[in-house]
């Protein structure tokens, strides 16, 4: 009996197999390699979070106060719903009962999940904000049932009322993709809320405070079952303006009603008093999420209410622009000794220009033109002058360029001379173009802030300051943006002439000047009004005088007449003459002048109730002090008195809060 023969194997084969084998096992060792060792860290913190839930405690931003420490922005308790996406196969059947409970859409909540889909499950979604009771209530009566939901407290910002100081204060909102790719908010994330405008986005770094958090331990399902640690969240810092409430509330209601902006200004140091822009809207609209169709009423509104045309509106000066002239004039010498004859208007390089006295002014020096605002005789001094030296003077008084004010946005303004007319339109400037600009027409733009600025240099003899809304020895410690106060300039002025203008600026405001109806009993103010056109008088009178092109009207206001204390610019556009314009300033000058007196009285009656103190043992001690051969100050023959404050009176919401400040 034959058998068959055995088969074998290649050997080829057999090693072909067992390297095979050999390979696999190299790619799992490699693989497990990879996962435990290289990724163990990663793969150990993603399970850590499956386990430990992570939830935000958002820091309240810092409360922006007044320059007597008067709250103007504070903020309010809120609650936002989140929704957690770490089992999302859980959650989908209970979108419909979500939306349900929380008022809104089963498609809104789609929506914001593939929105985010490509975030990291761990991170909490804001489905909701600003809930309702009712809706928080929902979400603590089904905790068990849906553990996807959570609440977060949100310390909303609390506005005033009705837009007040809306333009200086700003607002603010959340971070968007745009930002982001911008420097400054390269330590941001999505979701963040930053300041948008105003003090707001000036002062981010200061006002926006650190988030904290608090972390939960969670089962399989994302049911919270514990309570790690909790780290506390550190508020931003409160900001002090130099904001004066009293004569903001002035400088708003004077300007109720009216387009326009106004400023209030302390020439001496520069700290801004009071900032008003109209048309205004209302930053509590922003304070959670404003809606698409108010976004768009608000940017499609032909009176730009989000314009703040205190430091962004470029307009003519109109005859405001005639005391830089006469600055110009004097130091040329060339004012001191002008004297023209008005009957009406004169002719300049073959073109008649009216004066807007139609009858003339007669016989006119430079005291009658400031306060009577002749236009002839300015046209004569800009045709002595030449676009040259105006430009040079208006520009060392800050025209044309931006004030340095600490406010985001502002606009440079324009200041004519042949060399712009060149580099902007390759033109050459004409002589006659001189003439309209001896009078703040033309070519010249200015902002109400810069022109009070230059204004404000004049009446301090030429100095010149740069304004600003928070003073930088009221910064919080530790801040390093700003650690010096802003720079001071000084412009040349005659002290003859700065004598002569500033006492015909005092003459505005009486019988014979332009604004005698703005003039305030027992206070001396000096100012110089102004209008300027929108459009030439002929295009005005095509289309029937129509109050869309009605003149603008300008005033620039301050008391004492030299070396003043208080300045108050005033844009009222279509107002047509100064005079209007002046008695919304004098409003908020009179303002000042009375919380003066009460100040002062204050003062008087605290010294009555003062003692003598015996410092003789402080004086003995002056090797303590740097000055050793001088008391300390207050101090003669070693006795001072010092004033006995009265018990405070129990606090209570200030007047101006009730008015104006909405209590929630």
């Amino acid at each position: 009996m034959q058998f068959g023969r055995e088969e074998k194997v290649p050997t080829s084969k057999l090693l072909a197999v067992q390297y095979a084998i050999l390979a696999i096992f190299v790619l799992l060792a490699l693989g497990l390699w990879r996962l435990q060792v290289m990724g163990g860290d990663r793969y150990e913190s993603l399970a850590e979070k499956n386990r430990i839930r992570t939830i935000p405690i958002l820091a309240p931003r810092g409360k922006i106060l007044d320059r007597e420490g008067r709250i103007i922005v504070d903020n309010y308790p809120s609650f936002s719903a989140l929704l957690l996406r770490e089992q999302p196969r859980e959650l989908e059947p209970k979108i419909p009962k979500i939306a349900a409970g929380l008022n809104i859409s089963a498609d809104e909540i789609h929506q914001l999940l593939r929105r985010y889909a490509g975030r990291p499950k761990y991170e909490p979604l804001v489905i909701k904000q600003d809930i309702t009771p009712d809706e928080l209530a929902f979400i603590e009566a089904n905790k068990s049932e849906i553990p996807e939901l959570e609440t977060i407290m949100v310390h909303r910002r609390l506005y005033p009322k009705d837009g007040f100081a809306a333009h200086l204060i700003g607002y603010v909102g959340e971070v968007s993709e745009d930002d982001l790719n911008r420097p400054q908010f390269e330590l941001y994330s999505q979701g963040d809320i930053v300041g948008k405008s105003g003090v707001e986005q000036q002062y981010n770094d200061i006002l926006i405070g650190k988030d904290g958090e608090r972390r939960a331990l969670v089962d399989s399902h994302g049911k919270e079952v514990g309570r790690l640690s909790k780290t506390p969240a550190e508020p931003g810092k409160p900001l002090k303006l130099t904001i004066d409430l009293d004569l903001q509330i002035a400088a708003e209601e004077a300007l109720e009603g009216h387009n326009g902006a106004m400023i209030a200004m302390d020439p001496r140091t520069g700290d801004i008093l009071a900032l008003v822009s109209r048309p205004t809207f209302d930053p509590n609209h922003f304070a959670v999420r404003i809606s698409r169709d108010e976004w768009n009423k608000l940017i499609t509104d032909p009176a730009k209410p989000l314009l703040n045309k205190a430091i962004q509106a470029q307009l003519a000066p109109g005859s405001v622009f005639k005391i830089i002239m006469s600055v110009a004039g004097w130091e040329e010498g060339i004012a001191q000794n002008l004297n023209v004859h008005c009957n009406g208007g004169a002719t300049f390089y073959g073109r008649r220009f009216g004066c807007w006295v139609k009858g003339g002014h007669g016989s006119v020096d430079l005291t009658k033109a400031i306060y009577q605002s002749c236009d002839v005789f300015f046209y004569t001094l800009a045709e002595r002058l030449g676009i040259g030296r105006i430009a040079k003077y208006a520009t060392a008084l800050g025209l044309g360029q931006k004030t340095g004010v600490d406010l985001p946005q502002e606009a440079s303004g324009v200041m004519p001379s042949e060399e712009w007319k060149i580099r902007n339109f390759k033109q050459k400037w004409f002589a006659g173009e001189t003439i309209s600009v001896g009078i703040g027409q033309g070519a010249v733009a200015t902002t109400p802030m810069q022109l009070m600025r230059a204004i404000a240099a004049i009446s301090m003899d030429g100095q010149m300051v740069v304004p600003h809304v928070v003073n930088p020895t009221d910064m919080p410690k530790g801040y390093v943006g700003v650690n010096q106060r802003p720079e001071v300039k000084n412009v040349s002025i005659d002290s003859t002439g700065w004598n002569v203008i500033t006492d015909a600026m005092g003459r505005v405001l009486l019988p014979e000047g332009t604004a005698p109806s703005a003039h305030v009993p027992g206070v001396d103010i000096a100012g110089k009004t102004g209008s300027a056109q929108v459009v030439s008088l002929d295009t005005r009178a095509k289309h029937g005088n129509n109050d869309s092109f009605a003149q603008n009207g300008w005033f620039v206001g301050f008391t004492p007449r030299r070396n003043p204390e208080i300045i108050v610019a005033v844009l009222f556009e279509g107002g047509e003459h100064g005079r209007l314009a002046a008695r919304l300033a004098t409003q908020v000058i009179k303002a000042y002048a009375e919380k003066q007196r009460r100040i002062g009285v204050k003062s008087a009656s605290a010294m009555k109730d003062s003692k003598e103190v015996d410092v003789s043992a402080l004086w003995n001690r002056r090797d303590e002090h740097d000055d050793k051969d001088a008391p300390p100050d207050g101090i003669q023959g070693g006795r001072f008195r010092v004033a006995i404050p009265a018990k405070p009176s129990p606090s209570k919401i200030p007047a101006y809060m009730a008015s104006h400040i909405e209590v929630r």
